[in-house]
């Protein structure tokens, strides 16, 4: 296309944001107004796709960050010929696949869910790093931002990681409109603002009227010729550009416009231009995933094992039987124990330091070109990075997450570092599965089995050395459960997970001395829940106490609730949890501040039996 096709390309785009947003009653017609000619340009001269194919390993990717102008990229895929006149028409509407915010679940060109501002650039340095340093492809990444989204940190995370890793096959695009929801923007159009601060993260920066459309093509153009760096293109444009009415006016973001019919007849009525996109070029196939037997590490019961180490031994020897497996840290490696991967594996280990919400979308961007994702930290950290987790479920990003130094179990190092409300958020998370174990065998089996799971996988890992249980040949299914004691005369049942296992053991030593039987229960998969067996639990003794090194809300004990949500009748119930903000001291006086340990589990069962004897 030559310049003249290119600006009737742009003001196409244009019309058609404004069409489906007024058939929806809704959108933001002004927001994609405002980068018609950066997506026009890119579309035709720059962006190599193959729409039929859209996992051919040639295919440069785009993120539309600024999710909210999903009208300019649904447009451009009417240009390009992959959706026509019908379906751009069903814009938000029930049942299409053009939602108000895309999202690869519904569309195959997606790469990501966008729509919590911050998050397409980080995600973009995902796939910009698997493209350069596992599949080498040499195909291009490109993210198209929105100025008001570069107030959030995470994007700051994103820049310099990009430039740390030296991503000269990712692009930024800004389209600095001047407008955010509410008004101005912090820096408004001043670019330079903007360009000192990507330039001092060591990006390579652009300066551009985004309207002058020879002026994008040649942005473009040097992007794709600068070595070494990131490149960042800030292109000054007016929100609602073309339509008098809402050019560059305040007001007016996420509606549609109230006189669509004279607006598209000021940008020249609607057009039905059609876009050769560039072809991508031959390219070997994405990673040849090598697979080979996987021995997981062995202990012998009675050994005192750390969970994390099991973790990270188990996730070492998984990468050496997969080749599709990685690893993310964020610099707590030798804690998490991931050192144990990087050291054997470190062409396929990433090191994100301590940006938790870049380690999160790092493994979202790795998900999205099929890598299988292990990333690390510490379960308090995880929590700076539960957005990212949310939209990573949005995506259906297959990803693992580990949180370690769990609970107050950690002992002196004090709240701070405790993971209390990870299996909290991490339940609430849809289609999440959530992992508890016990012990270093039981570790090592999910971790091979995690592998294989879709969505958004969660482990969670003790500091503390703890006895071996469980033979290495045992088995445990994801839903599932163990039952370590049991008998026809057991009074009550314990429901335990991970530290508090060890602690419910020792009750039902000091219990069955007084000659009161107890069943306990390993609830290891906490989400999904092992129903059949709480309830069998239930109707056999009557009585359940749950015990979790976690805060009350939202963790092992309503979880065990939610087996009984059916109507079926609840169980006498004691909840221990950890109830009060703890302090510094031993792992062992931690659990017995807290109420969750041994002598305390004995007693609510002491308890509960006496009142369930009570005439």
């Amino acid at each position: 296309m030559n310049s003249r096709q290119l600006n009737e390309l742009a003001q196409q785009l244009r019309v058609d944001s404004i069409r489906c947003s007024a058939a929806a009653g809704s959108g933001h017609p002004t927001s994609s107004m405002s980068a018609a000619e950066l997506m026009a340009v890119l579309t035709a001269r720059h962006f190599r796709y193959d729409f039929e194919r859209p996992e051919h390993p040639g295919n440069d990717r785009f993120v539309l960050s600024k999710g909210h102008a999903s009208p300019l990229l649904y447009a451009a895929y009417k240009a390009a010929g992959a959706i026509n006149e019908t379906e751009l028409m069903t814009y938000r509407k029930l049942g299409s696949r053009l939602e108000g915010h895309p999202t690869p679940r519904r569309l195959p060109w997606v790469e990501t869910a966008t729509g919590s501002l911050g998050q397409g650039l980080p995600v973009a340095v995902g796939i910009a790093l698997a493209g350069k340093r596992l599949d080498r492809t040499g195909n291009r990444v490109w993210v198209m931002c929105g100025d008001s989204e570069l107030a959030e940190g995470s994007v700051w995370e994103a820049a310099e990681h990009a430039a740390y890793e030296h991503l000269d096959n990712l692009t930024a695009i800004v389209d600095v409109n001047r407008l955010g929801q509410r008004g101005p923007t912090r820096h408004g159009h001043d670019l330079d603002a903007y360009a000192r601060r990507f330039a001092a993260f060591g990006w390579h920066t652009i300066e551009i009227d985004g309207h002058d459309v020879d002026a994008v093509d040649r942005a473009y153009g040097e992007a794709a010729s600068t070595k070494g760096q990131p490149t960042v293109i800030l292109a000054r444009t007016l929100k609602g550009k073309g339509v008098e009415a809402v050019q560059d006016r305040e007001g007016l973001h996420g509606k549609p416009l109230k006189d669509a019919d004279e607006a598209i007849a000021e940008l020249g009525g609607p057009r039905d231009l059609r876009v050769e996109v560039p072809e991508p070029p031959a390219a070997r196939m994405l990673h040849a995933v090598r697979t080979g037997h996987l021995e997981l590490p062995r202990y012998d019961i009675g050994d005192e094992v750390a969970t994390r180490d099991a973790f990270g031994q188990a996730l070492a020897a998984l990468g050496g039987a997969r080749g599709d497996v990685v690893a993310l840290d964020g610099e707590v490696g030798d804690s998490t124990r991931t050192e144990f991967f990087a050291k054997e594996h470190p062409d396929r280990f990433f090191e994100c330091y301590i940006a938790e919400q870049q380690l999160v979308a790092t493994s979202v961007g790795l998900a999205s070109r099929g890598w299988v994702p292990f990333a690390s930290t510490f379960a308090a950290f995880l929590t700076r990075a539960h957005d990212f987790v949310r939209m990573a479920s949005i995506s259906g990003a297959g990803i693992n997450l580990a949180g370690s130094h769990a609970g107050v179990a950690i002992g002196r190092d004090g709240p701070s570092q405790m993971g209390l409300e990870d299996l909290a958020m991490m339940r609430a998370v849809h289609g999440s599965t959530v992992l508890y174990p016990c012990d270093a065998n039981q570790t090592a089996k999910l971790v091979g089995t995690m592998a294989d799971l879709e969505g958004v996988r969660y482990l969670r890992t003790s500091r503390g050395d703890t006895p071996v249980v469980y033979s290495p040949t045992e088995d445990f299914p994801v839903g599932g459960s163990k039952v370590l004691r049991a008998s026809d005369d057991d009074r009550l049942t314990v429901v335990a997970a991970g530290i508090t296992v060890h602690e419910a053991l020792k009750a039902a030593d000091a219990l069955g001395r007084e000659g009161i039987p107890i069943r306990v229960i390993d609830l290891y998969s906490v989400k999904p829940v092992d129903r059949r067996t709480l309830r069998e639990a239930a109707e056999r003794t009557g009585c359940l106490v749950t015990v979790e090194d976690h805060h009350a809300e939202g963790g092992l004990g309503d979880a065990v609730l939610e087996a009984f949500a059916d109507g079926r009748p609840v169980p006498r119930l004691v909840r221990l949890a950890v109830r009060d903000m703890p302090g510094s001291a031993s792992p062992e006086e931690q659990l017995h501040e807290a109420g969750i340990d041994a002598e305390a589990i004995a007693a609510a069962g002491r308890l509960l039996v006496e009142h369930a004897i009570a005439p």
